[in-house]
């Protein structure tokens, strides 16, 4: 949607700095689009999102530290390069309206009733806001009605902004220091709309959690050998956190969950170790 937006609107030349998948679906887009890229990666990115943004031939710049750290390159560089248009996440309009249609596809997919709960992975945060968004459009539509999922905000333990906010009842969160986890999508110190994943997070009554890398890895393992699906550790981290939400007595056995994985297991081999 950005960048299909971005070439109707005359722009050549597009930036970001990623934790790895937004940057290979920009690169890709802007590979079939004619356009330029300059994508900016932490240097422990994984390295098949590194191969993969070279091979639609994106410039590839990497950088010590993480996203934030590439960001601050980007910007950097973008002040000697005016031509460069950024899309790092909520920076433009349209990577949000692209990621809403997840609302969309779960109602129609669900017969349109929305599930009790939704758990979702949270870096930057656009999924969610975004389908926070088209429930709103649902229901102004008709399509719907004013019943809402409670949205989960789930991250890793070593880097946990969003979950420390809520913990707090605080309505943004701070720069979360010495981001680590194995889960790349989620180490994002400071979302730029972490104001808006805790408004939708509060006004739907859900809450956020936070998990360790050792349980991320179990549940990958866990799913893939019991459902036959080999899985992000973003989308493990979910399962993860659904077992203490349901210990809980934040999620019950009655209620209808919905996780989202977000990637391919593939994309993280190194996540998995050889057992010969």
């Amino acid at each position: 949607m950005a960048v299909s937006k971005a070439k109707e609107l005359g722009i050549k030349t597009v930036c970001i700095p990623s934790a790895g998948n937004a940057a290979g679906a920009l690169a890709a887009y802007a590979a079939r689009a004619g356009m330029e890229a300059f994508i900016f990666l932490p240097e422990d990115t994984p390295e098949i999102n590194i191969k993969e943004c070279l091979a639609y031939g994106s410039h590839v710049k990497l950088v010590q530290g993480n996203i934030s750290d590439a960001a601050k390159r980007m910007n950097e560089q973008k002040k000697t390069n005016p031509g460069w248009f950024d899309v790092s996440t909520l920076k433009e309009p349209y990577r949000l309206e692209g990621k809403k249609t997840m609302g969309y596809e779960l109602a129609e997919q669900m017969e349109w009733q929305l599930p009790d709960v939704v758990l979702y992975p949270t870096g930057g945060g656009t999924g969610l806001i975004g389908m926070w968004k088209a429930f709103d459009e649902m229901e102004q539509l008709g399509w719907i009605d004013n019943k809402r999922p409670r949205m989960i905000s789930v991250q890793a333990s070593g880097c946990a902004p969003i979950v420390r906010a809520y913990n707090e009842q605080k309505p943004d969160s701070l720069f979360w220091e010495n981001a680590e986890t194995i889960a790349s999508g989620l180490r994002v110190p400071k979302a730029f709309a972490d104001h808006l994943i805790l408004d939708a997070v509060y006004k739907s009554g859900g809450s956020a959690a936070a998990v360790s890398d050792e349980e991320i890895v179990a549940s990958v393992y866990e799913i893939a050998r019991t459902e036959g699906l080999f899985i992000c550790p973003e989308g493990a981290a979910c399962f993860a956190a659904l077992r203490h939400l349901l210990s809980r007595g934040k999620v019950t056995e009655m209620d209808r969950v919905l996780v989202f994985n977000t990637a391919t297991g593939i994309k993280y081999p190194e996540v998995i170790k050889r057992e010969l």
